[in-house]
């Protein structure tokens, strides 16, 4: 598939490709569905709600809802008895990637994702082709191979995915940090406020108290330094005549 085609045929030719696959693999049975949605590395391989669903991106809300019922059947934890807890994990994957696609927000998201994969693979194609002309060498690459394009688009698109969720992990680890600072400044400022309450609290009520203690010291001191500056009379010295 040559990159400097149009851009809209070429991702179609692509999705194409990408339909039949999915609907090979849409008879999967139940167990191969479970399987498939909690293979090692499922947390970022169903990042993609498309790939989850296994439908293509194009489709209409209809196919959409056809697709969800015949998936969600099959990995129902009713039907899967044998293997509860892991069907009901496979079930919450298909689940949440339905919901995420009835939200137009998500949906758009989704398919800036994979939309920006593709055009990431045909960036490197280009460049590729550009040094191989410049060294004077034929520019076949490898990704002309409609299957190992289709694989390299995949792979892009699935570390974009997987990118863009570890930032929102940082993102919302960064907010809970702050929110929690924030909480503890606010816990800090109560317990101070409440520490400054019951001081005033019992400052007034000792009050009185204080009071009537300095009174009394200062009656005390007051007596005890009149009984200082107290003086007493003494009779004079009788002197004795002397006789000649």
């Amino acid at each position: 598939m040559a990159a400097g085609g149009s851009g809209d045929d070429a991702f179609q030719t692509f999705y194409t490709e990408v339909k039949q696959i999915e609907k090979r693999d849409s008879v999967l049975t139940s167990k191969q569905q479970i399987d498939r949605l909690l293979r090692p590395g499922a947390s970022y391989f169903n990042l993609n709600p498309f790939e989850v669903l296994q439908i293509d991106p194009e489709a209409t809300d209809e196919e959409l809802k056809k697709r969800f019922r015949q998936l969600s059947i099959l990995v129902h934890p009713d039907k899967n008895q044998d293997d509860v807890e892991r069907a009901q994990q496979a079930f919450e994957a298909v689940d949440k990637a339905y919901k995420m696609l009835l939200e137009s927000e998500h949906k758009k998201k989704a398919l800036d994702v994979i939309h920006a994969g593709k055009e990431y693979v045909e960036h490197m194609m280009s460049q590729k082709k550009k040094q191989l002309k410049k060294d004077g060498k034929p520019t076949d690459v490898e990704e002309d191979d409609p299957e190992v394009f289709r694989q390299a688009v995949y792979k892009q698109t699935m570390k974009l995915f997987a990118e863009l969720e570890i930032k929102r992990k940082e993102r919302e680890a960064k907010d809970m940090h702050e929110r929690k600072r924030q909480r503890e400044e606010e816990i800090e400022t109560q317990e101070r406020a409440k520490r400054e309450r019951e001081w005033q609290k019992n400052f007034e009520e000792t009050r009185d108290g204080r009071v009537d203690s300095w009174r009394n010291f200062q009656a005390k001191g007051k007596t005890k330094k009149e009984k200082k500056n107290r003086t007493f009379l003494k009779p004079p010295k009788v002197k004795m005549e002397q006789r000649e």
